[in-house]
């Protein structure tokens, strides 16, 4: 009995050790978002459901292009402790008064271009078109690159996923090697950017195309377990080596204090309470039409989340059943 006493004695003296490691990380930089505002306390994500769009551009040195590839509106409820989450396929056509028609995922760089000639913030920018287009205020936009993707990926010493079919595309002018076989296994970072960016084969031979809905979908089946990733013991002791990863490779307009808001409540959270609402529509090139009844099923979604009434939060039961 002394020897259990001991033993968890020094558990908890690790985990508190840990948790204040984590603090003095959060308190020096590591969360660091350049916005040093003030949040009041009835506007905390701790008590107030905050919407968040989430842009994963393509940047990389040796492209230099920032085309979001992925994009997601977010709903997060403290009460409820659930989340909604609605992706947009890239090539979205978006036709709405006062911007021209375009690709969904080529107002970023255009926003960001003007930004350089003396204009409005980009991300302001974005916050505003895309709040206009899916009809719910976007409180904060979050910029993450291919790099910062892998990163964490990497931190989490990679994902479990059931590749669905084998994948090939090369491209000498930025790197690009993709290069994956169907089946269970776990992919590192690289790998998981490849799996979730694959489109066409120019590989002999080939390997079947994907579109806009598949990735849309295997962005979700990555984010999902990368969530049950961080329930397990090496989750939460790399959670520090995952928030430097999103740092370095992260712009964003959510302030210091709320980020730290938002990461204590809801970075334990289960996926059972992540509810993935991907958009699809019909492809005539170079667009994506996207369904008008999805996509008003999407928004009202997200006002649902915002009420309280979205997806009902897991019990702890169904939560233990599903991460043992």
């Amino acid at each position: 009995m002394k020897l259990v006493l001991i033993v968890i004695i020094l558990a908890v003296l690790a985990v508190g050790g840990y948790a204040g490691w984590l603090y003095y990380k959060a308190e020096n930089g590591v969360l660091n978002t350049g916005n040093n505002n003030p949040v009041p306390p009835e506007k905390s994500a701790k008590v107030k459901p905050i919407t968040m769009l989430l842009l994963g551009t393509d940047y990389r040195p040796e492209t230099g292009t920032h085309l979001s590839d992925v994009i997601m509106v977010t709903a997060f409820n403290p009460e409820t402790k659930t989340v909604t989450v609605v992706s947009l396929p890239r090539d979205t056509r978006i036709n709405l008064k006062g911007y021209r028609p375009n690709k969904a995922n080529a107002y970023y760089p255009i926003f960001l271009s003007e930004e350089k000639k003396g204009g409005k913030n980009a991300m302001d920018e974005m916050k505003t078109m895309m709040s206009k287009y899916m009809d719910i205020p976007i409180d904060y936009v979050t910029v993450l690159n291919f790099q910062g993707f892998r990163d964490v990926v990497d931190a989490l010493d990679g994902v479990d996923i059931n590749v669905d079919a084998d994948m090939c595309y090369r491209d000498k002018a930025d790197g690009t090697n993709i290069n994956l076989k169907k089946g269970e296994q776990k992919l590192n970072g690289e790998k998981a950017l490849d799996y979730v960016r694959y489109r066409k084969s120019n590989c002999r031979p080939k390997t079947k195309p994907s579109d806009d809905f598949d990735r849309n979908r295997r962005q979700n089946e990555v984010l999902h377990a990368l969530i049950d990733k961080m329930q397990t013991f090496k989750g939460v002791t790399s959670l520090g080596s995952v928030l430097d990863a999103a740092d370095k490779n992260m712009e964003t307009d959510i302030e210091n204090d709320q980020m730290k808001n938002m990461i204590s409540t809801y970075w334990t959270i289960k996926k059972e309470n992540v509810k993935f609402m991907p958009i699809t529509g019909n492809w005539k090139s170079p667009y994506v039409y996207v369904n008008d009844d999805e996509l008003d099923k999407a928004k009202q979604a997200l006002k649902d989340e915002l009420a309280g009434k979205g997806l009902p939060a897991a019990s702890t039961d169904s939560a233990e059943k599903a991460n043992p």
